[in-house]
């Protein structure tokens, strides 16, 4: 029997989805939480499940969030990408994924996989066009589980190690 369960967050959840992204901001990333970009992960409540068009998907190993996915309507912003990017994914009917974190021993379980599948279907149920992601390649694992999921759009990475080395992708829908 399979101990794991992959769904929607509810409420009762969020302290534990909270958790496992503030523990990637700090053990994963080395660099803590940025309020410039992990705003959304004080008030998950209104970011993800009040909003329609936003889901929070969450894995669970019995009643424990071991695992977080994010839908937010909107694409890239310029600045910090580039303007065609930000042109080729206007907010008003691109999704954007986020927060594709999974606590390392619950790793290599498919639940990733299975989370970016239900936001996909997700995505595809709300009518919008695209479901666009980056990511920064120096996560371990990280390039590789995004290739073989979706198909690079952009490639920004610049080489210097003290610079996030992003990918820009775009994953079909279904």
């Amino acid at each position: 029997m399979n101990p794991y369960t992959v769904r929607p967050a509810e409420k009762h959840d969020l302290e534990g989805a909270r958790q496992v992204m503030l523990d990637t901001f700090y053990r994963e990333f080395g660099y803590g939480y940025q309020p410039q970009w992990h705003w959304d992960v004080i008030d998950l409540e209104g970011t993800y499940l009040l909003p329609e068009r936003h889901t929070l998907i969450v894995a669970l190993h019995g009643d424990q969030v071991v695992g977080t996915t994010a839908i937010r309507a909107g694409g890239p912003k310029t600045p910090p990408h580039p303007e065609w990017l930000a042109k080729r994914y206007p907010d008003d009917d691109t999704a954007q994924l986020f927060r594709v974190y999974v606590a390392p021993p619950h790793r290599r379980h498919g639940l990733a996989r299975e989370m970016v599948t239900q936001a996909r279907h997700f995505v595809a149920a709300q009518g919008y066009r695209a479901l666009y992601l980056h990511t920064d390649t120096r996560v371990e694992g990280a390039e590789k589980f995004w290739s073989s999921l979706a198909e690079p759009v952009f490639d920004a990475r610049d080489g210097d190690p003290e610079h996030f080395q992003t990918v820009h992708f775009e994953i079909a829908l279904p």
